[in-house]
């Protein structure tokens, strides 16, 4: 994703593509999704940048969690 003044941030999502990856040593095909954030480095922290995509990743992969707010 490009940002475009007056954007601080910017979420991307690609679309759920089966992929092969290693699951305890052994080849499976598991649905994955690409996500990325740009964002300027003179208005957020790397850090908290890296605490948002995580936080996404778990919601994305638990819904649960984001209903509950957990």
């Amino acid at each position: 994703p490009i940002l475009t003044p007056p954007q601080a941030a910017i979420l991307g999502m690609h679309k759920i593509e089966d992929r092969p990856i290693a699951v305890d040593g052994k080849v499976e095909i598991r649905p994955m999704m690409y996500v990325a954030v740009s964002y300027d480095h003179r208005i957020i922290d790397g850090k908290e940048a890296v605490s948002f995509l995580v936080r996404i990743k778990e919601c994305v992969e638990d819904p649960e969690r984001l209903v509950l707010e957990i």
